[in-house]
């Protein structure tokens, strides 16, 4: 499967694929994708239309290579629920600012999700198929294997997602552009680039500015103001026995209940007596 769908929506189209075609036919369709088996593919619109050459069988008195006519039409979402769609992604920065720039967001499934849509498909009722082919299974390893070359159209291009749910890319940005942030997106990514200019240094370089005279040498030495007349000492912080108390009350080597610094100050005054 990594074969054909390398990204998420690639992945999660084939897993919804998976959950309704049995897996022989599945291996026959990727096959047929492998081979080159799938000519004159074309999407329109939601529908894709492609032809598959068959495969040569005596047994079943196929002699001659067949060419089968397969067409997958994928549900569209209506147009109220586009608007609806398109009003919720328009009023969501994250999403809005990488749809415009053509990206589109991880999370754009739980965007649609909290409207209770789905922009993948979503179970086997989103899927319309036919083939030219004798088999009765539908679908048949023809369709499959078409499904596989979309799976691998949609890593390539995911706003195929959106054209094949019933809006172009082009229709879908030009409705987000009208939202306020859209407008405002919008005129940011239309506007003008500053050119860049070749610099000779990485680094900026001094200006020079011309330096006013002083009017006399007393302006000079004493500036415009005033210096003050009398300066305050800055007293300094003691804190006594700083050595001492930075260990606490209870330092890891002191084994005893009493405190230490009460013990101490006992100590120096003690020692204080006696000089």
């Amino acid at each position: 499967m990594t074969t054909f769908s390398k990204t998420w929506w690639g992945k999660r189209f084939i897993e919804t694929l998976e959950d309704f075609t049995e897996s022989n036919r599945l291996g026959r369709g990727r096959s047929y994708v492998r081979n080159g088996k799938i000519q004159e593919y074309k999407i329109t619109n939601n529908k894709i239309s492609a032809k598959v050459r068959g495969s040569i069988n005596p047994y079943f008195g196929v002699h001659k290579e067949p060419l089968y006519k397969t067409t997958i039409e994928i549900k569209q979402i209506s147009a109220p629920d586009w608007s609806k769609a398109i009003a919720y992604l328009g009023s969501k920065a994250s999403l809005i600012s990488k749809l415009l720039m053509n990206e589109v967001p991880d999370n754009i499934e739980e965007a649609f999700t909290d409207l209770n849509l789905h922009l993948l498909p979503h179970n086997q009722e989103d899927f319309k198929t036919t083939c030219s082919c004798a088999d009765w299974e539908n679908p048949c390893k023809h369709i499959a294997g078409v499904y596989y070359l979309v799976a691998a159209e949609l890593d390539q291009n995911p706003f195929l997602l959106f054209e094949l749910r019933g809006i172009s890319r082009s229709e879908l940005q030009q409705e987000l552009a009208k939202s306020p942030l859209g407008k405002a997106l919008s005129s940011a990514l239309e506007a003008e680039e500053t050119p860049i200019e070749p610099v000779t240094s990485y680094y900026t370089q001094p200006e020079k500015v011309p330096l006013s005279e002083p009017s006399s040498l007393k302006d000079f030495w004493l500036s415009e103001k005033r210096l003050p007349q009398t300066i305050e000492a800055i007293s300094t912080t003691n804190i006594p026995a700083i050595v001492v108390k930075k260990g606490g009350d209870f330092p890891p080597f002191w084994q005893k209940d009493a405190s230490f610094l009460e013990v101490m100050e006992e100590l120096y005054q003690r020692v204080r007596a006696k000089t």
